[in-house]
């Protein structure tokens, strides 16, 4: 099938857009084999049309910067680029096969001019495997310094903008910018990838709407994201002006990463929320369905790269940094912090506890100093100067109380720190602490404790023997996505001053054993789950999470950001109103069950009284001597008795088939010698949770008893559907009574009953009576509509007679969503337009119903 392109894409943003010139087309895409490549606006076409094939394994990893240094050459005015080797990018290749191509998409961290971004990027291209997105100045401003670092960074660390000082409203400029940048990603990434073979790897807030252009370009594109920040709380959340845009963004993936199952838990109750998706583990992957296509949800904190930390460690600059560091506070215990100066990250809560500290342990000043190492900040604002301001404003108070002529209780290092003076303070240091009130993983604890375990080098330098027990300790705060992994660290609440004194004084005060232990787990951990882990691991279940894109059908729907894939069956179409309407004339004995609400009645409706035309459709067709047509529902019986009066002959099966009747003259007939003595059981169970969950209610049927939740809270009201479910079905387990959990509802009702019997009762009724049908048709909206459609493609192959041909079966389901039916129709204004297409083709003539009795004796 073909996608249309999205140039006009960014159309969904109301105002005035940026002015964005035409992507640059110089850079070839990239073909695996000889052939033409289109070069018209579409970029070709889609899903299963192209026949390229791939000769390697590729991934196409799209982050806002590139893995890549940039500098111009002073003398010849020439661009040089070379890896950036601490690039988490460049070093999660480890946990791909040798055999797998790379290719980066993204940023570079210097402006190119115009004149020469076609000789870069083929260089880029040919020397690195990059492809360089070369946004404008301005757009690049408002795009990451404006929506993503003044919006979208202080929401997503749990950062109102309660006042114009503490924060930047939403301005739809900025937000216009974020979407015209993601959309030359996407561009550019179309210029790159074979979308039939290829896998694409997004990473981090800064493109979160990025999949939602490449699946409208490519809806079987194998698509993943990895979100590098905390994931706040709906409640939070929720402030965003463009929270569904983003929201549904994410779920055009097929894999989604966190570092934390609080940050998914987060994710997943927004989903509940705002769009009404539940989720379930399915065989221990978290699956979200989403128009037919499963979201798989990856709960997987990164790892370092072992290798290029030790290979730090192992240079000969490294062991001499780590003697000068010993001589220069020997006699003295170092805490070692390693933070971004900005307000997330403690460093001023930091200096406050190590205050208490010396304050509270009098034995300690002149024997302990806090190296605080500050890396410079990502990002200029007001709230970065005050954090500085703070910090040193603190630090200064310290030293002047606690300090002397040749001692220093906190030394702030506010300067370009390499990474062999980093290692050599992390294998100095007794402890580390890591204080941010939040923060996405922080990889800091992981480093301090691989330079803790030391190489020989380092051995000898310290003057220690090699198979000397290591030992490490770790402070770390309960908000950063590193401490769920670090079971042996001391958890504190960074906002709890004494509480985080106190855990100092324990990490430096335990006992050498205990110390060991602590840090032979935390080794352990470090180095088996490190990045070429966390890459192996992501890339393995995206694969898995796209295993089936290829046996079902898509079709694009929705516009805008609202774009999303709908993913059936191959044998799942629309039913045609022409296909049907013949096959219904060529037919003498048809019978037709259709559910009431959603069906012939919107569910939206508050209104359940069917319209006049509905009421005239069904009238014409049930005075059609060859027709047997039934309202199949869940409603109770005297309620559909009213109002359906006026239909005089036709057939209605009320509370899911327990009562039904042929026609109006007929009496309502039930399951027979069925016991409901378990409903007073039920329903003191359902008032217990009825009274301890504010917005649910319980509607007590002649059949059934059903607890609604749809007016709970969702999180809370699922949790509580899920426990009732259990309670119900343990007290139950004696009794012949069946506990069925649907959209907002819990119900109980009698074994045996559904509206599948319904259907496999009247065919019988009619083979039993020597009628047997040549066309079935079923239509309905919901689960308890999908026995029905089992009943009668399972039966209707055997209701007919040897001699006769077998019927017509027709299941159709209302909307476009997985189903046992094999057609649909979109709403219940197709359902009547199709009734009215029978209505007209059966005979006016009124006509003597043929009174059958139903008999439930006969099935059980």
């Amino acid at each position: 099938m073909t996608s249309r392109s999205c140039a006009n894409f960014l159309d969904m943003a109301s105002g005035e857009l940026l002015d964005i010139p035409q992507t640059p087309r110089a850079l070839p895409r990239v073909m695996t084999v000889p052939g033409i490549i289109s070069d018209v606006e579409g970029y070709g076409s889609n899903d299963g049309d192209s026949d390229v094939t791939s000769s390697r394994e590729r991934k196409i990893i799209v982050a806002n910067m590139l893995p890549l240094h940039g500098q111009r050459n002073a003398e010849t005015a020439k661009w040089s680029f070379s890896l950036d080797e601490d690039s988490l990018l460049l070093q999660m290749k480890d946990g791909f096969s040798p055999e797998t191509e790379v290719i980066y998409v993204g940023s570079l961290k210097v402006e190119i001019d115009a004149s020469e971004q076609e000789e870069v990027a083929q260089k880029l291209l040919d020397d690195f495997n990059c492809v360089p997105t070369f946004l404008p100045y301005d757009l690049q401003k408002k795009f990451y310094y404006g929506f993503c670092k003044q919006q979208l960074w202080p929401l997503f660390h749990y950062m109102l903008p309660m006042c114009p000082d503490h924060g930047e409203r939403f301005d739809r400029v900025l937000w216009q910018a974020y979407v015209s940048a993601n959309k030359i990603f996407a561009d550019k990434v179309m210029e790159v990838v074979n979308p039939e073979e290829d896998s694409i790897w997004v990473h981090d807030y800064h493109l979160m709407v990025l999949p939602t252009f490449l699946r409208k370009l490519y809806n079987r594109v194998k698509l993943g994201f990895f979100l590098h920040s905390p994931f706040p709380s709906s409640e939070i959340y929720r402030t965003l002006t463009v929270r569904d845009e983003i929201l549904k963004g994410l779920l055009n993936c097929d894999l989604i990463g966190f570092h934390t199952f609080d940050y998914a838990r987060h994710f997943l109750s927004c989903c509940s929320r705002m769009l009404g998706l539940d989720y379930e583990s399915k065989r221990g992957h978290i699956g979200l369905d989403y128009f037919g296509r499963t979201v798989y949800i990856k709960i997987l904190p990164v790892g370092i790269h072992m290798g290029r930390l030790e290979s730090v460690l192992n240079l000969p600059s490294t062991p001499i940094k780590l003697k000068e560091i010993q001589e220069k506070f020997k006699g003295k215990k170092l805490i070692i912090g390693v933070d971004d100066m900005d307000i997330f990250k403690g460093i001023s809560l930091k200096l406050l506890a190590f205050e208490q500290l010396l304050q509270q342990h009098q034995e300690l000043p002149g024997k302990l100093v806090l190296i605080q190492i500050v890396n410079p900040a990502r990002s200029s604002g007001k709230d970065v100067q005050e954090a500085k301001r703070e910090t040193y404003l603190t630090a200064s108070r310290i030293n002047e109380v606690y300090g002397s002529s040749d001692y220093e209780p906190v030394i702030l290092i506010d300067r370009p720190v390499g990474r062999t003076e980093k290692s050599a303070y992390y294998a100095v240091a007794e402890c580390c602490i890591v204080n941010a009130v939040r923060d996405g993983m922080n990889l800091v604890p992981y480093k301090y404790v691989v330079c803790r375990q030391g190489t020989p080098q380092l051995d000898e330098a310290m003057g220690v023997k090699m198979d000397c027990p290591r030992t490490s300790m770790l402070v770390v705060s309960e908000f950063i996505g590193c401490s769920p992994s670090l079971s042996g660290a001391i958890r504190v609440n960074p906002w709890d001053i004494d509480a985080v004194a106190e855990a100092l004084n324990s990490a430096i005060t335990m006992p050498e054993s205990e110390k060991q232990l602590r840090h032979e787990k935390h080794f352990r951990y470090v180095s088996s789950h490190d990045v070429a882990y966390w890459a192996r691991s992501f890339v393995q279940d995206l694969e898995r999470a796209c295993k089936d894109h290829y046996s079902k059908r898509c079709w694009g729907i929705g516009l805008g950001l609202g774009f999303r894939v709908l993913s059936l069956s191959p044998s799942f179409r629309k039913l045609s109103t022409d296909y049907i309407v013949s096959a219904y004339k060529r037919t003498t004995r048809r019978a037709i069950f259709l559910d009431y609400d959603g069906t012939v009645v919107p569910q939206s409706s508050i209104i359940k009284v069917p319209s006049p035309e509905v009421i005239t459709v069904l009238n014409t067709l049930c005075n059609d001597p060859k027709n047997t047509v039934f309202i199949v529902s869940g409603r109770g019986r005297s309620s559909l008795s009213e109002w359906l009066a006026p239909c005089e002959r036709l057939g209605l099966a009320a509370e899911h088939g327990y009562f039904i009747r042929w026609n109006r003259s007929s009496d309502w007939q039930s399951i027979p010698a069925a016991d409901l003595d378990w409903k007073e059981i039920v329903e003191p169970v359902m008032k217990l949770y009825t009274e301890a969950t504010d917005g649910s209610s319980i509607e007590t049927k002649e059949s059934a008893v059903v607890w609604h939740h749809q007016d709970a809270d969702p999180d809370f009201g699922s949790c509580q559907a899920k426990e009732l479910l259990d309670h119900l079905e343990n007290v139950l387990a004696n009794e012949p009574a069946v506990v069925k959990r649907g959209q907002h509802i819990v119900e109980v009702k009698p074994q045996g009953v559904s509206k599948g019997l319904v259907a496999e009762t009247v065919l019988s009724t009619m083979v039993n009576s020597g009628k047997p049908p040549d066309f079935v048709m079923c239509i309905g909206d919901d689960r308890s509509d999908e026995d029905m459609f089992e009943s009668i493609l399972s039966r209707g192959s055997t209701v007919s007679c040897p001699s006769l041909p077998a019927p017509a079966i027709f299941a159709c389901t209302v909307g476009r969503k997985p189903s046992k039916a094999k057609y649909y129709l979109d709403d219940t204004v197709d359902v009547v337009r199709l009734l009215r297409g029978f209505a007209n083709a059966s005979s006016p003539k009124p006509r003597h119903t043929a009174h059958f009795q139903v008999s439930f004796d006969s099935v059980f």
